[in-house]
């Protein structure tokens, strides 16, 4: 019986992605603080998920942050920037979003010298109930950290069969 388990064990081993347990996920449930690999996060509906830190209204500041009325959701949706809110009006619109949620999770990975985390703008479900994770921010405003950042988000999602996307300014006919 022995053998067996090890032969499993290691086939699991062999084929096993790194990605499910490099990354982990941090997020409200029932709001309550939850921290767990990726890879067993596969049945969290973090379309619902309540953002995993608050929105940032500086008086006087360069932001615009505000909540948006999702007809698709029928509630409302935080953003922190004019280009999010644009993302995310047109995310509304898209036929094949069921289900969007801002801020939804923390990704914590550790990157060779130090620990990391990236809390992704919106986390869309979509029709066919697959999810996508959306990053918004202009490419002028793309540093080396958010680079590394969006980066670690696109191979967290390509683990779980997620989609990613970096999205900037729309187009002008957009």
């Amino acid at each position: 019986m022995r053998v067996v388990w090890v032969w499993v064990w290691r086939l699991s081993e062999a084929y096993a992605d790194p990605d499910l347990t490099g990354f982990e996920l941090g997020f409200l449930e029932e709001a309550v603080r939850v921290r767990r690999s990726l890879g067993a996060c596969w049945d969290v509906r973090f379309e619902y998920a309540e953002p995993v830190r608050p929105f940032h209204w500086p008086k006087g500041g360069k932001r615009f942050a505000g909540w948006y009325f999702c007809a698709t959701t029928g509630g409302h949706i935080g953003y922190e920037s004019w280009l999010e809110r644009d993302r995310l009006i047109l995310l509304d619109a898209d036929p094949q979003v069921r289900g969007i949620a801002s801020q939804p999770f923390w990704l914590h990975w550790h990157d060779g010298s130090r620990r990391r985390r990236h809390a992704p703008d919106y986390f869309v479900r979509l029709a066919d109930g697959r999810g996508k994770v959306v990053d918004v921010r202009a490419a002028d405003r793309v540093d080396d950290a958010a680079a590394e950042a969006f980066a670690a988000t696109a191979r967290a999602c390509r683990a779980v069969d997620w989609e990613f996307e970096r999205a900037g300014v729309p187009g002008a006919v957009a």
